[in-house]
């Protein structure tokens, strides 16, 4: 009986790791897809600041996916929904905003599922990878507070800045430490 107990602990942990690892799937297709569209309409900062998040959101699924793996599960390959398109610069962060708070609440119930099937690293990388998403809704939601008080005056800021993020591999929450983004960062 406790054998089977055991696979099945695995299999709960596995399942809501390939939950997350898809999510981050999606949430990889949508922000560059973000990135490249406020690119074009000359939104730059914002284009290499999504760019960042997106490369965070990969190394999150490699995460859950090396965690698969060890636990001796397959890695999904599927993204949880399809990228929305065609977002105007106003729509982009609401959206991402709340994409990362659901992510969050999810996330921490599969945090929970970890620990009820005692799984403690599992769960220890959930509390990791919560954290970063924070930082990411963080951002996203001063984005559009900004927007919101100081609507066309910040946009018009942001215009015409450059897009590189160069060729690190670094991702947002490692380039912003964590913080807030520092202007001109």
């Amino acid at each position: 009986m406790a054998v089977n107990s055991r696979k099945q602990n695995k299999a709960n942990v596995i399942e809501v790791l390939n939950k997350a690892r898809s999510m981050e799937l999606h949430a990889i297709h949508q922000y560059m897809n973000q990135h490249y569209n406020l690119d074009n309409m000359d939104y730059g900062d914002f284009a290499m600041k999504l760019k960042l998040v997106g490369l965070d959101e990969m190394r999150h699924a490699e995460k859950f996916a090396d965690r698969i793996e060890e636990l001796g599960g397959q890695p999904t390959v599927d993204p949880a929904a399809k990228a929305v398109k065609g977002h105007k610069v106003e729509e982009v962060f609401p959206f991402d905003a709340d994409l990362e708070d659901n992510t969050i609440t999810t996330y921490n119930q599969f945090l929970l599922v970890c620990r009820e099937n005692g799984d403690s690293i599992s769960a220890k990388l959930f509390e990791l990878i919560i954290d970063e998403e924070q930082i990411h809704f963080n951002y996203f939601d001063n984005v559009v507070q900004h927007i919101t008080d100081l609507d066309g005056t910040y946009l018009a800021t942001i215009a015409g800045t450059p897009s590189s993020s160069g060729l690190t591999g670094q991702g947002f929450v490692a380039r912003f430490g964590g913080g807030a983004p520092q202007a001109g960062a």
